[in-house]
C-alpha cells in the first residue's frame, strides 16, 4: 500500500539531491533574490489563495455529486426491489385467496384436494422466497467460517445430488474435474455457501434447459483461482437481460414462468464475493450459456 504513496515523495527527493550536489560541489552556488512590494506580495497571495479556494469547492462539488448519484441509484434500486417483492407475493397470495373461495363454494371431495394442493404449492412458493431473503440479508453481516475445501469432492457432491432429480435424466451431463498431473487444489470456503452457490447455478442450468440439452459442470486451476464453469445448451440469455440477471428477484421474460424466487442468481453473487472471488457470465441466445466463478486458492496449497 505505501508504494502508492512514494511518486508523491519524487519532486522533494530529486530537490534534496540536487541540493546536496550544489552545497558539495566546487560549482558557484547561485542566489537567486526575489523583490516585491506589499502591495504585490498580498495580490499574489490572494490569486493563490482563491486558486486553493476554488480547487477545494470543485473537490467539495465533485464528492457531493458522486453521493447525490449513489443515493439516487440507491433509491431507485429500493423501488425496483420492492416492486420485484410486490409481484413475487401478490402471484401466490392471489392463488391462495382463489383456492380458498373455491374449498367455500362446496366443491367435490377431487377439487377440494386440488385447492388444498394449490394453497400448499403456493405456501412453499412463499416460504422458499423469505428464505432466500433471509439468506442473502445474513450473507452481508454473518461471519463465515472458511477452511480448505477439496474442490473436487465438493463438485462431485453437486453433481450427484442434481443428478437424483427426475427431470435430470431427459438432459445429457458431462462433469470435467482434472487429475492429471495433479488434483485441484484446496480453496479457504464456507463449505455450506460454496455448496449453494454450484448447487444454484446447476439447478439454473436445469429449470432453463430442455429435454435433450446438455448441461456440463467443468472445473480447472488458473494461476491463482480455482474455475468453476456451469455450461448449458438451453435457449440462452438476451443482451438486454444479461446484465440484470444479478439483480435481487429479477426475472426474465423466459424465467416468469419457471418455478423459483429470483434470488438464486443474486445469493451466488453475494457468496461469491464474500470468499474474494468473482462470478461471470456469458451467452448467446439460442444457443446456451457459461457462468464462471473464480475462487481464490487456499494459502497452504499454492505450488
Amino acid at each position: 500500500m505505501m508504494l502508492r504513496w512514494l511518486p508523491i515523495f519524487a519532486p522533494a527527493v530529486l530537490a534534496l539531491i540536487i541540493s546536496i550536489v550544489f552545497n558539495q560541489s566546487e560549482l558557484t552556488n547561485p542566489v537567486i533574490v526575489l523583490r516585491m512590494d506589499l502591495s504585490a506580495f498580498v495580490f499574489v497571495f490572494g490569486i493563490i489563495l482563491s486558486i486553493f479556494a476554488g480547487i477545494g469547492l470543485l473537490v467539495n462539488d465533485w464528492v457531493e455529486r458522486r453521493q447525490v448519484k449513489s443515493i439516487v441509484e440507491a433509491a431507485q434500486e429500493r423501488r425496483r426491489f420492492l416492486s420485484r417483492l410486490d409481484h413475487e407475493l401478490k402471484n401466490p397470495i392471489t392463488a391462495i385467496l382463489a383456492a380458498i373461495a373455491n374449498l367455500r363454494n362446496g366443491e367435490s371431495t377431487s377439487e377440494r384436494g386440488q385447492s388444498v394442493s394449490s394453497i400448499e404449492t403456493q405456501i412453499s412458493r412463499m416460504r422458499t422466497l423469505v428464505g432466500d431473503l433471509r439468506k442473502l440479508a445474513e450473507l452481508e453481516t454473518r461471519a463465515i467460517e472458511l477452511e480448505p475445501i477439496e474442490m473436487d469432492r465438493l463438485l462431485q457432491e453437486n453433481y450427484e445430488l442434481i443428478k437424483q432429480r427426475p427431470e435430470a435424466n431427459k438432459r445429457a451431463w458431462t462433469l470435467s474435474i482434472p487429475q492429471a498431473p495433479w488434483p485441484l487444489p484446496h480453496v479457504l470456503a464456507d463449505r455450506d455457501l460454496l455448496f449453494l452457490a454450484v448447487h444454484n447455478l446447476i439447478d439454473n442450468a436445469l429449470k432453463f434447459s430442455h429435454p435433450g440439452d446438455t448441461i456440463e459442470l467443468r472445473a480447472y486451476e488458473d494461476s491463482s483461482n480455482v474455475v468453476i464453469e456451469v455450461a448449458d445448451t438451453g435457449p440462452g440469455i438476451p443482451d438486454e437481460e444479461l446484465h440484470q440477471v444479478w439483480d435481487d428477484l429479477y426475472r426474465g421474460e423466459s424465467a416468469r414462468a419457471v418455478p423459483g424466487s429470483g434470488l438464486g442468481l443474486a445469493l451466488v453473487r453475494a457468496i461469491v464475493n464474500r470468499h474474494n472471488g468473482k462470478v461471470t457470465v456469458r451467452s448467446r441466445s439460442g444457443q446456451g450459456t457459461v457462468f464462471t466463478i473464480l475462487i481464490p486458492v487456499a494459502e497452504v496449497t499454492k505450488r
